[in-house]
């Protein structure tokens, strides 16, 4: 037990930087995943026939192949054509995988908004844009932030992966630590305490939303409320 804690204080250092490079890293990715996924969502709900099947094909091909091989074409294919470090061919993977599952996501979000109240929106003089700013937006942020939470959280442990292109975040300096040490077991166990604390911080966060937004739609529960149970206060009267 006293080797565990030694090797834990000895290496904490490097692995709160590499805590920080695994966040940042994860934050580029799921910013440019959100712009990717919200263009393929748009897509997937289009009028237009041929927009449809693109994303449909963009989601299958990123569903049907794995992280790994995504993250090594992406890496191998860009960096023979382009200049690019190790940290972005990471994000660009990262996003890319991602913007497929949040576009599904945002997609089922905005499809559970139910269509009465888009029609009464726009019955009422609303545009198209004004509906989707006001109406949809709105309603379908709040059923799909768990789920958005969630993915978040997955796009975290995902980032592991990147260390095989030479990225030095999490894993590869658990690795590295279990290559000196030689104590792999000790290694991989402080690695995850590390993600383990990360990912309880996302969910706390997650969960701090979803009281926010909640306490948010109460007073429009309670003014929409108000005049019926007034009124039913005046019939027992």
């Amino acid at each position: 037990m006293s080797t565990f804690l030694e090797l834990f204080a000895e290496y904490s250092p490097l692995f709160i930087e590499a805590t920080w490079v695994t966040l940042r890293l994860t934050a580029a990715a799921l910013v440019l995943a959100m712009v990717g996924g919200a263009l393929v969502a748009a897509m997937a709900m289009s009028r237009v026939r041929p927009l449809r099947w693109l994303a449909t094909a963009y989601i299958g091909l990123v569903r049907g192949t794995p992280l790994i091989t995504q993250i090594f074409i992406i890496y191998f294919g860009l960096t023979a054509v382009v200049t690019l470090e190790a940290f972005w061919a990471g994000a660009l993977a990262l996003a890319f995988h991602n913007s497929a599952y949040i576009a599904e996501i945002i997609r089922s979000g905005f499809q559970a908004v139910p269509k009465g109240l888009v029609e009464a929106s726009r019955s009422l003089g609303m545009s198209r844009a004004k509906t989707l700013k006001r109406v949809q937006a709105p309603l379908a942020l709040r059923t799909t932030l768990p789920v958005l939470g969630n993915q978040y959280i997955i796009a975290v442990k995902d980032s592991s992966l990147v260390s095989f292109i030479g990225m030095t975040e999490l894993f590869q300096t658990s690795r590295n630590m279990a290559a000196t040490t030689y104590e792999p077991l000790t290694s991989y166990i402080v690695v995850a305490i590390y993600y383990l604390v990360i990912v309880l911080a996302l969910t706390a966060l997650v969960s701090w939303l979803e009281h926010r937004l909640s306490a948010h739609r109460r007073p429009e529960a309670d003014i929409t409320k108000g005049p019926q149970s007034e009124q039913e206060g005046a019939r027992t009267a």
